[in-house]
């Protein structure tokens, strides 16, 4: 059976009245608020996600800066040298302002390993850990696995 336009029809092709007439449904009324509600959370989701990790590395590379400053602050020519609550003090002054914490009060562990004498060649090393909460997805992240720890280690030799 085939399907005879009208001439009359021809000229209105594509406005509801006449896809009604022709025999087509119009069932797209309400599409774009059902594709919006399934893409919107898996959107949000990515975009929440890379702010979470643009964060974690951020905070990483403020670990890597203040472990270098510590080994640095350590192995510098000095007598007598830094000890080792100074090389931690000044690894904690460095990541105090530069963390981005979320109003979370977790303190870095600074790890300072000197060889006996402090002398050249002997070496430095500085190893910073933190446990990093996040915004949200790091928190979720958290309370299934182990928390997420952010480490970085320098190693120097003393002058």
């Amino acid at each position: 059976m085939k399907i005879k336009f009208s001439a009359r029809m021809q000229t209105h092709a594509g406005t509801p009245e006449s896809m009604r007439r022709a025999g087509v449904r119009w069932s797209q009324r309400g599409t774009s608020s059902v594709e919006l509600a399934l893409v919107l959370p898996l959107f949000l989701f990515l975009v929440f996600g890379l702010i979470e990790l643009s964060v974690a590395l951020y905070d990483h590379a403020v670990l890597v800066n203040a472990s270098r400053e510590g080994a640095r602050a350590g192995v510098v020519l000095r007598n007598p040298k830094l000890t080792t609550a100074e090389i931690q003090q000044v690894v904690l002054n460095y990541t105090n302002g530069s963390l981005i914490t979320f109003g979370s009060a977790v303190t870095p562990v600074v790890t300072v390993t000197q060889s006996s004498p402090a002398v050249f060649p002997n070496p430095l090393k500085v190893k910073v850990d933190y446990t990093y909460t996040g915004l949200g997805l790091g928190r979720m992240i958290s309370a299934v696995t182990d928390p997420l720890v952010l480490s970085a280690a320098s190693t120097m030799i003393n002058e």
